[in-house]
This record gives C-alpha cells, sequence and structure tokens, in this order.
C-alpha cells in the first residue's frame, strides 16, 4: 500500500471520521451533548479493555521479549519529559511552573492515540505485539513523576508532591489499565474467552463513539489558539514529532516488529489529558489550564490522530529496511 493510500485510509477510517463529526458537531453549535455517564463509562470500558486484552497477550509472551521493550518504555519516559521542559525554558516563553505541567503532559501517554495506532496497525496488515498495553502503563507513571520533581527541584515553593504521586497512582487510568493487565494475565487467553464477545468484539464501537465525544471537547480547546499563541501550536505539532521518531527508533533498536515501533512511537509522541491534567492541578495550581489542555487536546491529539500515526509507521518501515 502507497503512503498516500495509507493517509486516506486513516482519514477515512470510522475512528477519524467520528472525531472529525464531533469537531463539525461543536462548530456548529449542535446541541449534540454526552451525558457525562456515558462518557465516563466509555473511559472505564476503554482503559479495562485495553489492560485485559495486553494481560492475556502479555501471558504467552515470554519474559525475554517482554523485557528489552519495557526497559527501553521507562527510559523513553524518564527522557522525554526532560526534552519538553528544556526546550520550553531555553526558549524562555514558559515559566518553570508552565514548562513542568506541560512536560508533564507531553511526556506521559494518551490511551487513546494508542489505541487508534493500534487499529491503525492492524488495518494495514502491520500488527503491534500483544504486550503493548503493558507499555501504555509503564510509560504513563514516570514521565508525570520526573515533570513534577524537576518543578518542586526548581522551585522553592512548598506543595504536596506526595499528594500528585498518589493521584497518578490511584487515578483510573492507572488502575483500569494495572488492574485489567493483572487480571487478563492471571485468567490467559482461555480465561478471558467468556467475556471476549463484549471486552474485544465490541472495542472499536465504543472508540468511535469515544472520538466522537473527543472531537467535540478538542474542538472547543481549539478556541483558545487565540490565547497560546503560535508558539504553543508549534510545539504541539514538532515536539510529538521528534518524541515520535525517538520512540520508534528505540522499539526498533528493541527488536520490536514494524507494528510495534511505530504503535510505541505514536505513543511517546502522545500527550496525556486523563492522568497528567489530574496530578498537575494538585502539585502545580499555578500552571495555566489552557496551556497544558489546548496543548495535549486540541494540538497534538487532532495531529496524531490524522498525520502522526502514519508518519511513525512511515519511520518504522523506513528504519526496517
Amino acid at each position: 500500500m502507497q503512503p498516500l493510500d495509507i493517509l486516506l485510509a486513516n482519514l477515512l477510517s470510522p475512528i477519524v471520521l467520528a472525531f472529525v463529526l464531533g469537531v463539525i458537531a461543536s462548530v456548529v453549535r449542535s446541541d449534540l451533548k454526552f451525558p457525562e455517564s456515558l462518557y465516563t463509562a466509555l473511559s472505564i470500558y476503554l482503559l479495562f479493555a485495553i489492560g485485559l486484552k495486553g494481560g492475556a497477550e502479555l501471558s504467552q509472551t515470554p519474559v525475554r521479549v517482554f523485557l528489552g521493550p519495557a526497559l527501553v518504555t521507562v527510559a523513553l519516559g524518564i527522557i522525554t519529559p526532560i526534552i519538553a521542559y528544556n526546550v520550553l525554558r531555553r526558549t524562555k516563553r514558559m515559566d518553570r511552573a508552565n514548562a513542568a505541567a506541560l512536560a508533564a503532559h507531553y511526556g506521559s501517554v494518551s490511551a487513546v492515540t494508542f489505541i487508534a495506532a493500534q487499529a491503525f496497525g492492524t488495518l494495514n496488515g502491520e500488527p503491534a505485539e500483544g504486550y503493548m498495553p503493558a507499555l501504555v502503563a509503564l510509560l504513563e507513571v514516570p514521565a508525570i513523576v520526573v515533570a513534577l520533581m524537576i518543578a518542586f527541584v526548581r522551585s522553592k515553593r512548598a506543595g504536596s508532591w506526595q499528594a500528585a504521586l498518589h493521584e497518578v497512582l490511584a487515578g483510573k487510568s492507572v488502575v483500569l489499565l494495572l488492574g485489567g493487565l493483572v487480571i487478563g494475565l492471571l485468567a490467559g487467553k482461555d480465561g478471558i474467552e467468556p467475556v471476549e464477545p463484549f471486552f474485544v468484539s465490541g472495542f472499536k464501537g465504543a472508540l468511535t463513539l469515544f472520538l466522537l465525544e473527543m472531537g467535540m471537547v478538542a474542538a472547543r480547546r481549539l478556541r483558545d489558539l487565540r490565547t497560546v499563541g503560535l508558539y504553543l501550536v508549534a510545539f504541539g505539532v514538532l515536539l510529538p514529532i521528534v518524541h515520535g521518531a525517538l520512540g520508534v527508533w528505540a522499539g526498533t533498536w528493541a527488536g520490536m516488529s514494524i507494528g510495534g515501533a511505530a504503535v510505541l512511537g505514536a505513543m511517546v509522541s502522545s500527550a496525556s489529558y486523563i492522568a497528567a491534567p489530574a496530578a498537575v492541578r494538585i502539585a502545580l495550581p499555578e500552571a495555566n489550564p489552557t496551556y497544558y489542555l489546548t496543548a495535549s487536546l486540541g494540538i497534538t491529539f487532532p495531529f496524531n490522530l490524522t498525520l502522526g500515526i502514519p508518519l511513525y509507521f512511515a519511520i518504522a518501515r523506513w528504519l526496517a529496511l
């Protein structure tokens, strides 16, 4: 399949088109609105399903196969927030609190971007390894901790980093991912077979609905672009490309398949908008939510969903030559 065909396949997939419909609904001021309870239920379903399927696959994966990618993922979770923080501080466009807040988001991971990248790889005959959900859990926490530690070390201000750390570890994204992972690991593939029709067959349908809601949320954040300026727009596009390329290279070096390395690149390039905002809100209340929410949800998320994911797969194919 040619690169243009791959790009069109991604742009015309139901997942991306549902996101676009959500954006359009928000722009035309439609009265379409998801009940908060449905949004929460979809979030819980998607995160738990990711962990459950990943744990079942991990139960059949030798430790020696998983260890390299796991170590590489943790290393990326430490390196990427440091890169993001230094980019923002060296250009002198952000104070320490806002730079650390953005670094926490851009070092962590968007579960929805991960899901979309997995779906893209499967659609194009390049599926990722089954243990990828375990890597999502490994990438989620270190980056937020590192970014918050940078903020506290560089500042004389006292704050509750312990509360922020608890918020990350006890947050629903980590609990559901790790909990589902452990259940899937203990039950194995045969054990989850009775619930497979619900958690596997219905997964893409639930994801399509979730992306419809995310389109409406992202469109509302796009209105803040006038406030954050062109600098943050450039940051929200260019830094993910750098992080994504680094993730693809690291995955390839660790022996992952083309699909696995590309999905890892998409994970590393993404920005969290679930765990990171919750932790930052507690630890860095002086950080401006307009910056980190608009950048992660209004700029980076749409970019990765439409153009970034095909780019990371192209880089993975090139490195595999």
